[in-house]
């Protein structure tokens, strides 16, 4: 990734984040969505993580990043690693918080379902998600920002607008925190391919080094 950043439609991501323990960015992509042969694009991403995650995913050093996009195990390795990323989110087309919070709702309940994963916890934690984007509106280029593993929470959750952060909730169940990140990072099933790929190609770089 450039030392000046990337854009990803007219938004800029930094090599950087702003953390304390700054992490690196290391892959970027869109979400959206073909109605009628246009395509509409709803949010830019940009994973930040910490460099080091490449010590747990030596298995896979010497592949291409085009090998490395359809290994779903090698983004299950990603996940699992024990080390910080964040995930900042763009809106490009703005909706109303409560339709991002009911599509989020939907993906995490499917996969912990899938998983027999979904209990009375889980269903708690994901309601103070959604319920926290219940008022609020996405407007066009604000930002939600998902970290993991910041202690003491598996997950935190912060919304911004205009450069003004509004508010922020720690997500405190593991099992949500994780299909969270499997949601965005997690492969064949992830909500945005061309994310994925770039992950695998910059992982790749990183991996060769």
């Amino acid at each position: 990734m450039g030392s000046e950043g990337v854009m990803v439609d007219d938004i800029v991501f930094p090599p950087q984040n702003a953390e304390p323990e700054p992490l690196s960015l290391v892959g970027c992509g869109i979400t959206d969505i073909e109605i009628h042969f246009l395509q509409i694009k709803f949010t830019a991403i940009g994973v930040y993580i910490d460099k080091e995650i490449v010590s747990h995913l030596e298995k896979w050093k010497g592949k291409k990043g085009s090998e490395l996009k359809d290994d779903d195990q090698f983004f299950e390795a990603l996940i699992s690693a024990p080390k910080r990323k964040q995930l900042r989110i763009v809106v490009i087309k703005e909706i109303k918080g409560s339709q991002y919070g009911a599509q989020l709702e939907s993906a995490v309940v499917d996969r912990l379902a899938a998983v027999d994963k979904y209990e009375d916890e889980e269903e708690k934690a994901l309601e103070k998600v959604v319920s926290f984007f219940q008022s609020i509106y996405l407007k066009k280029g604000s930002v939600i920002t998902i970290s993991f593993s910041a202690a003491p929470a598996p997950a935190e959750i912060s919304f911004s607008a205009e450069g003004k952060e509004e508010a922020k909730i720690e997500l405190d169940n593991e099992n949500v925190a994780e299909v969270l990140q499997k949601w965005y990072l997690g492969g064949s099933s992830a909500i945005s391919p061309s994310t994925v790929a770039s992950l695998a190609d910059n992982l790749s770089q990183l991996l060769s080094h």
